[in-house]
């Protein structure tokens, strides 16, 4: 599928702020299911916008503006083409070797509670199994609804109340899995749903090492593997890793944050489109008759 993805995030200061740095990891790569056929970074001020990649091989963008500035919005838009790889990872930028992924982070640290829960729900099945297994139980266990939780809530915080959203169910089935000691990590991207194209964030889900398989994707947050649906941009041992958008300034007093995200079928929004144009063009006609 083609997706397509507008995605909005609008800083409002108190006071003018000067010396603004924003780290942002909202650019896709390559790799097999996912091509990127456009993608542009717009900040609404004027500053320098540099390229690099992190240790984790994502890319980065580096946004500075001098100032003062009263607001900033930074605006993503692009294109990607998707394809079906049942979940299954290949032609991703590796740096890292596997076991890294098992160190410990600070928002994926599994308590008693999880360490506990990692145990009954994955049982002694194989890694795949333990994987659905545990995947299935995330998704039961912790009901994927916004509200309680904010961006620093911990695994084991997301897990005592029972609640929260993509980030949170990610970073408690990272915590279990790492119990585990299965090599897991941190993915931020976006996911097109039909019945919401208009979403308040970006999403997260994980991906784990599976002997002879390799990199697979499960999104807890939906109970699935990885589908065609998901566009994935950055990785890391949790969200402070794949942030999409971390920064600093100096002054500006209190900061408003509001971010504002589509994902839509781009080819079905365009099939629409021209039966609308049709449909429009065939009334004209008969009024003109």
């Amino acid at each position: 599928m083609r997706i397509r993805v507008v995605h909005e995030t609008v800083y409002q200061y108190d006071s003018p702020a000067r010396g603004l740095i924003q780290m942002l990891r909202l650019t896709p790569r390559d790799h097999e299911g996912q091509h990127v056929r456009a993608w542009r970074i717009e900040p609404t001020v004027d500053g320098r916008l540099s390229r690099r990649e992190d240790g984790f091989g994502n890319i980065v963008h580096v946004f500075s503006a001098d100032g003062p500035e009263e607001a900033l919005t930074i605006r993503v838009t692009g294109e990607i083409e998707t394809a079906e790889t049942h979940g299954v990872m290949r032609g991703t930028a590796e740096w890292l070797p596997d076991p890294f992924y098992l160190r410990e982070s600070r928002f994926a640290v599994a308590d008693e509670a999880i360490r506990t829960f990692a145990d009954e729900a994955a049982g002694s099945a194989d890694r795949l199994d333990q994987l659905h297994r545990l995947l299935a139980g995330v998704h039961q266990a912790v009901d994927y609804a916004p509200g309680p939780t904010g961006a620093s809530t911990t695994a084991a915080e997301a897990f005592s109340l029972r609640k929260g959203v993509g980030q949170d169910l990610a970073h408690v089935f990272i915590a279990a899995a790492r119990h585990l000691e299965i090599p897991v990590r941190y993915v931020s991207g976006y996911f097109w749903r039909p019945d919401m194209p208009e979403q308040e964030a970006g999403h997260a889900w994980v991906e784990a090492r599976v002997p002879d398989l390799g990199w697979v994707g499960f999104d807890p947050a939906h109970g699935i593997a990885v589908t065609e649906a998901h566009l994935r941009v950055a990785v890391g041992l949790d969200y402070l890793d794949a942030a999409p958008v971390r920064g600093s300034r100096t002054g500006g007093g209190t900061e408003t944050m509001t971010v504002r995200v589509r994902v839509d079928d781009a080819r079905a929004q365009a099939q629409a489109q021209q039966a609308q144009g049709q449909q429009r063009q065939g009334q004209q006609i008969q009024t003109q008759g």
